[in-house]
């Protein structure tokens, strides 16, 4: 019984690293789904600009454009976990989440997979080994996104997205700001060709869908692992002592 849970145990554990490392890879380009494939949609809005409060704190949010965008997500960045300290210090409660994503030209023949993609706190970096690569990509083709929301149901669709998985968002490009302490406020990027600070596109969620999530397989076998990490366990816990005699 112990010489069965011990080897549960190391599956299970072998298993876990496995799909830990791969539950966030990028999926191949032959599976993206074809809407991928078209620019974002941004038209001028007359919406007026309003009011709402999120923990405690009052936002004037600015609509400046209605926008679209559907893309793969290469990179995120929880704007709720400890690392987010700048979010804190300036009580930025509205920003959800940051999702770095591609489209168009940049989903094409796989080119993404020369490169490794990462989010800082405000920020998406790429970087390959590839001079072709690198030439090839497009720079109008990528946009780091900071995403609001009052709504906590869209709040958790946002914080649930994971690297690999292809998603649609709808809202407004738009400004946001506060009066509590010292004030905040954030602007936004309206052009796709622009780089470095205030190139970040900030959008007011309206809607939101993951149109089809990456590695599922691997996301799978990552509860498996836990499951059977939890059973050898528990079966080389529960199993009878046995004492040699002298």
């Amino acid at each position: 019984m112990q010489r069965l849970s011990g080897l549960l145990a190391i599956a299970g554990l072998a298993s876990l690293i496995l799909a830990w490392w791969q539950q966030e890879s990028l999926p191949p380009a032959a599976s993206l789904d074809g809407q991928l494939h078209f620019e974002p949609e941004q038209e001028e809005t007359r919406r007026a600009p309003f009011t709402t409060r999120v923990g405690g704190i009052d936002y004037r949010v600015e609509p400046l454009y209605t926008y679209e965008l559907r893309g793969l997500v290469v990179s995120r960045h929880d704007t709720s976990s400890w690392l987010a300290y700048l979010h804190k210090q300036w009580n930025d409660k509205l920003n959800v989440a940051d999702l770095c994503v591609i489209w168009g030209t940049n989903i094409v023949d796989d080119l993404y997979h020369e490169f490794d993609f990462s989010s800082g706190q405000f920020t998406c970096n790429f970087r390959t080994n590839s001079r072709q690569a690198f030439q090839a990509f497009d720079l109008e083709a990528i946009s780091n996104n900071h995403l609001l929301t009052d709504d906590a149901a869209l709040a958790a669709a946002i914080r649930g997205v994971r690297t690999g998985d292809q998603v649609r968002l709808r809202g407004y490009l738009a400004r946001y700001s506060h009066n509590e302490g010292g004030g905040f406020s954030r602007g936004t990027s309206t052009v796709r060709g622009d780089t470095g600070n205030g190139a970040c596109e900030t959008v007011w969620v309206e809607e939101f869908e993951v149109i089809q999530r990456g590695n599922a397989g691997w996301r799978a076998l990552k509860w498996l692992a836990l499951l059977l990490c939890a059973l050898g366990a528990a079966g080389w816990l529960l199993a009878p002592v046995r004492v040699r005699g002298a």
